[in-house]
């Protein structure tokens, strides 16, 4: 796929939005997602995809590779402040993912108070157990699936208390008492209000639920990593630019602090 821009595809698979992707021998990445599975590779010319379809590949992964967003646009206004721009010239171009959003507001409570190899652990582990089998590996597992578990079927995870979010997160997504895709529309602080309703769900896990799972590009998540480097960079409060478009700046901000 050349026709779609540039994609910095390591950063954007590794660097902390989502944690199954697995970087293969022969430099593809390998990854499932809305229950198929797809590998994945830079060239000169843009994506090569492979072990999927054309039909796959229009309904599924250009989306979530937010290969139709206008980041030229994107990149220009944020390009506005210094530090955004000295980032973008050093690491190309950082794309969203449009997940799943129960994928996403799962991985991101299990991240709380966790590190990124062990999210990426405990995440695998809860789709070898309770997913359906892919060609090589195994999809992440419904809100529906979770929610009907006999009691106590996460503590094999040794996820220690956040099983216990994961299920009474299931359980109300299951139901109905609590839709993400209603959530998806309403203004950002209603949609985080929703989403903080739910049992170990904070702002910082609400608003990487919304950006990476339901294209609120809008949110910028603070995690200590992001309130340390803005800290200091802008001891004063963010940029103007950044309005409507800090979940990628936020991303950036990410990658520079995980390197100094």
């Amino acid at each position: 796929m050349s026709d779609f821009g540039e994609i910095n595809l390591s950063l954007t698979l590794d660097c902390g939005q989502a944690f199954r992707w697995c970087l293969q021998p022969d430099l593809f990445w390998r990854g499932v997602a809305f229950g198929r599975e797809v590998e994945v590779a830079e060239s000169p010319d843009g994506l090569i995809l492979r072990g999927t379809t054309q039909e796959d590949i229009e309904r599924i992964w250009i989306d979530y590779f937010d290969l139709r967003r206008d980041y030229d646009g994107i990149v220009k206004t944020l390009s506005r402040d210094d530090v955004f721009r000295g980032a973008y010239e050093k690491y190309g171009c950082v794309r969203i993912l449009n997940q799943e959003p129960w994928e996403a507001l799962c991985t991101f409570i299990l991240s709380s108070c966790n590190n990124i190899p062990r999210i990426r652990s405990l995440a695998e582990r809860l789709c070898e157990h309770f997913g359906d089998k892919t060609e090589t590996s195994r999809t992440f597992p419904s809100a529906e699936k979770i929610a009907s578990l006999p009691p106590g079927s996460l503590d094999i995870l040794r996820a220690g208390y956040r099983a216990s979010f994961i299920e009474d997160a299931a359980a109300v997504v299951a139901s109905g008492e609590v839709s993400l895709e209603k959530i998806r529309e309403l203004p950002l602080p209603d949609a985080e209000y929703e989403l903080m309703k739910i049992r170990g769900v904070g702002k910082k896990v609400a608003d990487c639920a919304l950006l990476f799972g339901m294209g609120r590009i809008d949110c910028f998540p603070v995690d200590r990593h992001i309130r340390r480097i803005t800290g200091e960079l802008y001891p004063e409060g963010l940029p103007a630019c950044f309005d409507g478009f800090g979940g990628l700046a936020q991303q950036y901000l990410f990658c520079l602090a995980r390197n100094i």
